[in-house]
């Protein structure tokens, strides 16, 4: 499924959006993933990575394993557990599936693992809210 024109500015995915990180999302049995590998202009300090950047790229999984399904969803509730800082420049595996479906209501799972020693950065937990 190729991006929504109106998102071509999203500061996450948005291949028009001359300040962002330009990430691609792909669905394969049924979770979705993302590379990424933040910069010296996504520090907060010390070399770590801003806790708002991962913030972001998980959100952005986890509404765009919604999206790849052709539905369209916005972020209605988020919790976020940073469990250890990220260094910049250190690549990530980002990834997002969902965990309940009701009507209107999907609660989808975040993850951010880091791809030379396998622990665990952040995970979230998010309410989306589809459109009808």
């Amino acid at each position: 499924m190729s991006l929504r024109s109106d998102a071509n500015h999203c500061f996450v995915c948005g291949p028009g959006n001359p300040i962002g990180l330009k990430l691609t999302f792909h669905l394969n049995n049924d979770i979705c993933r993302s590379k990424f590998t933040p910069q010296d202009n996504h520090c907060g300090y010390d070399d770590v990575t801003h806790g708002g950047i991962i913030y972001s790229v998980l959100d952005d999984v986890m509404a765009n394993w919604l999206f790849l399904k052709g539905v369209r969803a916005y972020t209605a509730k988020c919790n976020i557990h940073y469990k250890r800082p990220l260094p910049v420049g250190t690549t990530v595996t980002l990834e997002g599936i969902c965990i309940k479906e009701k009507a209107r209501l999907a609660i989808l799972q975040g993850k951010m693992i880091r791809q030379d020693n396998g622990e665990v950065v952040a995970e979230t937990e998010a309410s989306f809210i589809k459109m009808l």
